[in-house]
């Protein structure tokens, strides 16, 4: 590290200038449109020499040079060759402009692009998305923290991006900084890193602002000493700007806040306000999940109407049925009904000065089970700035010598404060491994601190979630590896610096270790945020980097323009193509050594012939980065059962999780589950909607019940009619009915033969579900029926709605017509009219018939009568034949297949999610639920996650973290306490680490054995053989024998067929009763028993691995492996001290 500058000396300015001057040339010579700007920065030198240094200027005293030079020589031109792709940026460079435009309240700096950010906007809210887009940020320091705080804000859409650097890059970035090769070894770090991160977001400047720095400015200072970040942060306080310092040093880390005295946060967690149905004060059968403090509002109170949107109340919790909101005995009497909404009330958060907090420091606790690290290290940082004042280098990696002058100098700073806070002892072995580690450079590290970082800069800019107040320090020593493993020793020797891009990680775990890294060999399942962070993490780690190693990614899935905020190495001209091969070959940038493969394929039951045994059987462990439980299950099946470690990872806006699954040690990722999502009674959805997502939901269905699932009927109807009429037989007598009435009307009765003929459709759809519908359902249950209790029918969750009558001028009515239209006439494989207005035109001359109540129709109103009415046997038989013989008339070989429309959320040009919108909103009008805008029914009725770039870095951070343990640990050796699980909301923000549930241990007789454990046959057996030496080897006896879904041998089995199978070969009879062929991909089948022991009594065994005599196939060679027929415990087998493999 160079050493540290006096900043304020005009002699450094002068010198800064000059380091940036020739920095600069090199950068022209490299980007020739950029030469032009060389005479500003020599006419800035010329000034400087002039001694022409303006003492108004308000740039911070230790920045001014470094951000002036930077300006004069790139900044502007950077700028200004990118005004095409950015918004607003004819006034970037003026600031009346700028004023006016945030004048007019959605000024156009704040406008952003809601396709690219959807995922981003569901986490923060459209508030925060345009504050974002109207914020500055300065970086300073691009080493491993930098780059990754800078990439997650580029990400974010900040709307200036301006990095700084005065470091030159050496081998100890190589091993974290991803945007610097050996190429780059000698030159400035901020320069070599700008081209990569300027294309990571086109509608975000990167580079360096010439104006003045606005109110918005955030300052975030890395790699910095004490001194610079202590003058830095006076600067920032003294002109109003928000500070963050953050750094890495091996295994630890530390961040800071000051945000200023008087920092406003308008949401203080990010969840959304909830709304209750109910009484004013206990809401009907539901628990009101609120805290005290929160502040509720409301509506549609009867009676006592002055609650009716009414300013903020405080809540003080009586229960969880029942809250108190003060005094209203003022107010009129309540009658009935009300709907309580949670509001977000800004907080006011005050910080202190660096300065200040350095002698009372107020610190965040990252891990809870190191509540005695937080003291010791807000010490111990300081020791190592003060190493490096007084040394003018860092300690060296593994320095006894070193180390012991830390100490001394961690013992000094601890004198030095006041009483409240000083140590009783300094902790001699953490202050060490700081000294140890003080060059280390881990990417895992970074990843997760810079990810925190990122998201503290968007707490300081936009207001919401709650700031780090204001110290955070962690660290993750479980890392490294045991004394007594085979990469414990460390010393000097092992982790000495070689110039290699391996020397800041070498530095923490040696050489060693390093060459146990480049063997491995993993798979990567998914390819999107979580899956390219791993990816970069990886390759930077050197993970698969040796001739021995190999690094497999796949994902089936295609780059699409909203995957670009958070799938950081995509760019807009991959969209479209595959997700696994445009990662795979960005990451080779990244470590040219990498050994990484791509494939395009789905991890699943469909190809087990490609993921087969002896793919898994070569790996050495999964990482898994999918978002959707049934997947994830399945790959943790796979991983139990080829005993591989699997880590696990996921994140939800600001959340994220991770767990370990560890051979032999800790349960899987199956063997714990979350509660199923609470589902919406089929009878809210029908008829008595009271929520926008009970809206949404039906709006949904009406898009599935309108133009795919009866297209798909028709179509398979055409295909097999015999056998359509096969499968629908099993079926109720009403279902049925129904079915076959959707598939005559769509194919015969219906059908269109024009598209004006879709619009007339449209037209009378409108009225049936808007108007017809709701008459009808008033006629069954007017507005003041009673019920048997005598309450009102219409109170509490049952909102009495009222029928909305088509008009031409009102744009839901035009959406949903024309949505309507068009999606009927592509379904039917017609040209859609792609005209609104002739559209409406063409709808408002249909005249839809007049309503007609049906008399005696029954309306459910529970799902338990929804369930009797579904399975009632119907009295019309006729129609039902009726509809069979005009079906059979038809003709399929002269009939026109369907079109059935997938619904698809991300494609806003198709008009699916404008008709569920249009649709879910009218439905909302008609029983006066508050409607939904585009981009929130498009969450809902997508089933959008919310996803920010920062929380997946950070995620993946801790990913790496439980990486380096499972590479040096053993199967059976592992220690359970260096593993940790996690979970994090950087909202609040909260940081919970936990070990893995250790694997529950089962026995039978006096074998203990767990879910990793599995008999293993290997040869051929008849089932007779197969049970008598069940019998024979573990005296148990087998009741029941199956293979998947398919029973082998059962006791109730009759004897016949029980002595007919007795004689067959396993395989024989698993081919048999399956009816399919044994593939020859798979080295083993998996059975499963039922058994009884000596006194009767059931027992439970492990699952058998019977491996059979044929011919195996690994990576396309092929060889008969001939076994001496053996069955054996598989933990009687594996040695407790064999390695992992």
């Amino acid at each position: 590290m160079e050493n540290p500058v006096q900043l304020s000396s005009y002699d450094c300015v002068l010198q800064f200038h000059l380091e940036i001057l020739r920095i600069q040339c090199d950068f022209v010579c490299r980007f020739p449109r950029y030469e032009s700007s060389m005479s500003l920065c020599e006419e800035s030198t010329k000034n400087l020499n002039s001694n022409q240094v303006d003492p108004n200027n308000p740039s911070p005293p230790s920045k001014r040079s470094k951000i002036d030079s930077i300006d004069c020589s790139t900044g502007d031109k950077i700028q200004k060759s990118r005004t095409d792709m950015v918004e607003g940026s004819d006034s970037r460079n003026s600031e009346n402009s700028f004023n006016t435009d945030m004048a007019n309240g959605r000024s156009k700096l704040g406008s952003f692009d809601p396709q690219l950010y959807s995922r981003q906007l569901y986490a923060l809210g459209e508030v925060a998305m345009r504050r974002l887009r109207i914020s500055t940020v300065l970086i300073s320091g691009i080493g491993g923290v930098g780059v990754e705080i800078a990439k997650n804000l580029i990400l974010g859409g900040i709307r200036h991006v301006t990095i700084h650097d005065t470091k030159t890059a050496t081998w100890l970035d190589l091993s974290a900084q991803y945007y610097l090769n050996e190429q780059c070894l000698g030159k400035n770090r901020a320069v070599e890193s700008w081209p990569h991160l300027e294309e990571l977001n086109d509608s975000v400047t990167v580079g360096c602002i010439t104006e003045e720095l606005n109110e918005n400015l955030l300052v975030i200072i890395t790699e910095a000493t004490l001194a610079e970040q202590k003058q830095i942060n006076l600067w920032t306080r003294k002109y109003g700007k928000k500070f963050i310092a953050a750094d890495c040093r091996g295994l630890f880390g530390v961040l800071f806040n000051d945000f200023g005295s008087n920092h406003i946060i308008d949401d203080s967690n990010g969840e959304p306000c909830t709304e209750e149905t109910g009484n004013v004060f206990v809401l009907e059968d539901t628990k009101h999940n609120l805290e005290d403090g929160d502040y509720v509002t409301f509506r549609e109170v009867k009676g006592m109407v002055e609650l009716n949107d009414c300013p903020p109340r405080k809540v003080k919790v009586i229960n969880t049925m029942e809250f108190n909101i003060g005094d209203i005995s003022a107010y009129s009497e309540h009658t009935e009904g009300g709907k309580a909404k949670t509001v977000k009330v800004p907080v006011k958060m005050e910080f202190v000065s660096l300065n200040e907090a350095l002698l009372d420091p107020e610190i965040l606790v990252s891990d809870h089970s190191k509540l005695d690290r937080p003291p010791q290290m807000h010490v111990i940082w300081q020791g190592l700035h003060m190493f490096f004042e007084k040394e003018g280098r860092l300690p060296r990696p593994q320095n006894l010598a070193d180390a012991e002058q830390m100490l001394q100098y961690c013992e000094e700073i601890n004198t030095q404060l006041p009483e409240k806070i000083k140590l009783e002892k300094v902790d001699a072995r953490l202050a060490k491994m700081l000294s140890f580690q003080a060059v280390g450079n881990l990417v895992a590290m970074n990843g997760f601190i810079g990810g925190i970082a990122a998201q503290e800069a968007m707490k300081a800019v936009t207001g919401i979630f709650t700031p780090i107040h204001q110290w955070m320090y962690f660290d993750s020593l479980e890392c490294l590896p045991e004394t007594d493993s085979a990469y414990g020793l460390r010393d000097e020797g092992a982790c000495r610096l070689q110039g290699s891009r391996y020397d800041g990680q070498a530095a923490v775990f040696g050489w060693n270790f390093q060459e146990a890294l480049a063997k491995q060999k993993w798979l990567i399942v998914g390819a999107g945020a979580i899956g390219c962070e791993l990816l970069k993490n990886f390759a930077m780690m050197g993970v698969a980097c040796g001739k021995e190693g190999c690094l497999i990614i796949t994902d089936m899935d295609n780059i699409e323009l909203s995957n670009l905020n958070r799938q950081f190495l995509f760019r807009r001209s991959d969209v479209g193509a595959k997700k696994a091969e445009v990662a795979g070959k960005v990451a080779k940038t990244f470590n040219s050594q990498l050994n990484v493969v791509a494939m395009c394929e789905r991890v699943g039951t469909g190809t087990e012939n490609i993921f087969d045994d002896a793919f898994f059987e070569k790996l050495d462990g999964v990482a898994n980065a999918l978002d959707n439980i049934e997947a994830r299950t399945y790959v943790d099946r796979r991983c139990v059962y080829y005993r591989l470690p699997l880590l696990d990872s996921g994140t939800q806006g600001p959340k994220g999780s991770t767990q370990v699954v560890y051979p032999f040690l800790t349960e899987s990722y199956s063997s714990s589950h979350d509660p199923p999502e609470k589902s919406i009674p089929i009878c809210t959805l029908r008829n008595f909607p009271n929520t926008i997502e009970h809206t949404i939901q039906w709006a949904r269905d009406l898009f599935e019940g309108a133009f795919s699932i009866p297209a798909e009927l028709a179509n398979q109807f055409l295909d097999d009619p015999r056998g359509f009429f096969d499968r629908i037989d099993k079926m109720h007598d009403s279902q049925k009915l129904e079915l076959l009435e959707n598939v005559y009307h769509y194919l015969s009765d219906d059908r269109p033969a024009t598209v004006e003929a879709c619009v007339r459709w449209a037209r009378l759809q409108f009225e049936q579900h808007f108007n017809f519908q709701i008459q009808q359902l008033l006629y069954s249950f007017p507005e003041d029926q009673l019920t048997a209790f005598g309450t009102k029918f219409w109170s509490g969750s049952k909102r009495c709605p009222h029928a909305i009558y088509f008009d031409s001028s009102n744009p839901e009515h035009r959406q949903f017509i024309f949505a309507s239209a068009f999606l009927r006439a592509q379904m039917y494989a017609m040209k859609p009219i792609d005209d609104m207005d002739k559209v409406v035109e063409l709808a408002s001359e249909v005249k839809p018939p007049p309503f007609k109540p049906k008399i005696g129709l029954k309306i459910p109103t529970t799902d338990e009568e929804a369930a009797e009415l579904a399975g009632a046997t119907s009295d019309d038989d006729s129609r039902f034949q009726d509809l069979q013989l005009m079906l059979a008339k038809l003709k399929p070989d002269k009939t026109s297949r369907l079109v059935p429309i997938d619904f698809e959320k991300d494609d806003d040009t198709n008009h699916h999610m404008e008709f569920i919108t249009a649709a879910s909103n009218l439905r909302a009008e008609n029983y006066k639920i508050e409607k939904a805008d585009f981009m929130k029914t498009k969450q809902i009725a997508g089933r959008i996650i919310p996803a920010i770039a920062t929380t997946t870095a950070a995620v993946a951070g801790l990913v790496g973290l439980e990486f380096y343990k499972i590479v040096s640990s053993s199967s059976k050796k592992a220690n359970l306490e260096r593993f940790k699980n996690s979970f994090m909301n950087l909202a609040l923000p909260f940081f919970g680490f936990a070990e893995p549930i250790r694997t529950p241990v089962k026995k039978f007789y006096d074998k203990e054995w767990t879910l990793w454990d599995c008999l293993e046959l290997k040869g051929e057996m008849t089932l007779k053989e197969f049970l008598s030496y069940m019998k024979e080897k573990f005296n148990v006896e087998v009741t029941m024998l199956s293979q998947g879904v398919s029973m082998l041998f059962s006791f109730f089995l009759p004897l016949a067929k029980q002595q007919q199978r007795m004689n067959m070969k396993v395989t024989d009879l698993v081919e048999s009763i399956t009816g399919q062929k044994i593939p020859s991909y798979v080295n083993a089948i998996v059975l499963e028993t039922m058994c009884t022991d000596e006194h009767g009594e059931d027992i439970e065994l492990p699952y058998i691995k019977y491996r059979h005599f044929q011919l195996f196939r690994f990576r396309g060679s092929i060889w008969k492996s001939v076994y001496h027929q053996h069955i054996y415990l598989f933990i009687d087998v594996v040695s407790k001290d064999a390695p992992m493999k």
